[in-house]
């Protein structure tokens, strides 16, 4: 998409783009300042892509690139040369694609952009950044942070906002609070510091609607807390004569069928386990074949090439896959990376990946029964509940507040029901209303054709006043 016209414009336009996770079309009649400020411009659906998860998507829009070439497969992925699954990693140096404040800053030099909680915001070239990042004590503690750049901006931010919400922004007591301090931040970095572009992430609705499904009487209280939130950002720009953008990165569906596809690959002797201690730890080094389950899609990587056929013959057959896809498949689907794994397996409607490859919960790894992003090798959405049938959870509260002021202390109440979860999202649904979408009151700058996620990079160089003609150019 280009707009040469806009290259005459004598100053750089200012702009924020709010990305409202989950959000959906179908979804903004419940919210009602989101609604109007839809109302004063245009609705347009994004062609949900594969998968639809939170790192490839922002990475597909910051670089205009498919994750076969920015290589964002996914939340996580099997790191070959560690032999280890990792997810949720924050250096921003693991996108492969130039990201756009590059392209803008070889443009015009005097652009600024600020990424406030986009994620892989560590170690990038943005002017101002601000993700989640706690402290890790040799002791064992987990203590709420945030990670800044500069970073004199962390402590300006806590001072006024106080320490980031690290309890309500992941997990069972997950929370408007985190959304809220987000936004706050956002206000603050705009004024003090006025960026030409403010990345701003709003995760709060996901949590519900991973909850209780997209089922609006159930989530009126999410809904009604992320209007606030969202809407009060919205005035704090338009008031500074900023340009406001709304994208989410994917709909979430609603999910009933718990999918165990590391069970079913352990089963045939395909996943070796370590004991550590009484408990199993996935052996992904020396496995011959495993998952790394990620919503409704998981990557399988196969270390024995003799057992390829096999591998793809036993997730063919195993109940609540839709489509395993081969190179041929990774490459329609722009995953030809070799991050991707072997084969990529897409769930049902409905269906979603659990992690777990352990046939006895007596056997399961200690973390298994904790809020653990890191140390799970593959996504946990049980996380956002506490398990109805552990007597743990009669202790939370006092555990959380053990935590909150630094105690070590093993918050083990996350059970193994995954028929907990209610909603899902990562495969394509084809369903525009239940997908992605972008709002601006400048539908003059959209192509004139539905939106694909590609296009999402050039529709915000739009806004800026910059074609994306001139970005290469410039680059």
């Amino acid at each position: 998409m280009t707009h040469p016209s806009l290259s005459t414009h004598p100053e750089p336009r200012r702009l924020a783009v709010l990305n409202i996770v989950g959000l959906t079309p179908a979804l903004l009649p419940h919210l009602p300042r989101l609604q109007a400020f839809a109302t004063r411009g245009q609705v347009s659906p994004v062609e949900a892509m594969l998968p639809a998860v939170t790192c490839s998507v922002q990475a597909t829009y910051l670089t205009g690139r498919w994750p076969s070439e920015h290589g964002v497969v996914g939340n996580g992925w099997y790191f070959r040369d560690e032999c280890e699954i990792k997810f949720w990693r924050q250096s921003n140096h693991l996108i492969q694609s130039p990201k756009l404040w590059d392209a803008l800053r070889a443009h015009d030099p005097s652009f600024t952009v600020a990424n406030i909680c986009w994620w892989y915001a560590m170690y990038s070239s943005a002017d101002y950044t601000v993700t989640p990042r706690p402290m890790y004590p040799a002791d064992g503690r987990k203590l709420p942070d945030c990670y800044t750049q500069p970073y004199e901006l962390r402590d300006e931010l806590q001072q006024k906002l106080g320490t980031f919400p690290l309890f309500s922004y992941w997990g069972p007591n997950a929370n408007i609070t985190s959304s809220a301090w987000i936004a706050r931040a956002a206000q603050h970095i705009d004024e003090t510091y006025a960026p030409t572009l403010n990345l701003v992430y709003l995760p709060h609705l996901d949590y519900g609607l991973q909850q209780h499904g997209p089922n609006p009487e159930a989530l009126a209280t999410e809904l009604a807390d992320i209007d606030r939130v969202a809407g009060d950002l919205i005035d704090h720009y338009e008031r500074r004569g900023v340009q406001v953008m709304v994208v989410s990165e994917y709909g979430i569906e609603r999910a009933w069928r718990p999918v165990h596809i590391n069970r079913a690959l352990r089963e045939a002797g395909l996943i070796a386990v370590r004991d550590e201690l009484g408990r199993e730890q996935l052996d992904a080094g020396v496995s011959a074949a495993f998952a790394v389950a990620d919503h409704q899609v998981a990557h399988v990587y196969v270390n024995d090439p003799a057992r390829r056929d096999e591998v793809r013959a036993l997730l063919e057959a195993l109940p609540g896959v839709a489509e395993v896809l081969d190179e041929e498949g990774k490459r329609r689907h722009h995953l030809g990376h070799e991050r991707a794994g072997d084969f990529v397996v897409v769930a049902e409607a409905g269906a979603w990946f659990t992690y777990y490859y352990w046939l006895d919960d007596a056997r399961a790894p200690d973390y298994a029964r904790t809020v653990d992003i890191h140390r799970k090798p593959g996504y946990d959405p049980v996380e956002l509940f506490l398990d109805p049938h552990s007597p743990a959870k009669l202790k939370a509260g006092v555990a959380l507040l053990k935590k909150k002021l630094g105690f070590r202390y093993l918050l083990d109440v996350i059970g193994f029901d995954a028929t907990l979860v209610r909603g899902s999202h990562g495969r394509v649904t084809g369903t525009p209303a239940a997908g992605p979408l972008l709002i601006t009151n400048r539908p003059e700058l959209l192509p004139q054709r539905p939106l694909v996620a590609t296009d999402v990079y050039g529709v915000i160089l739009a806004h800026l006043g910059v074609g994306e003609r001139e970005v290469v150019a410039a680059g």
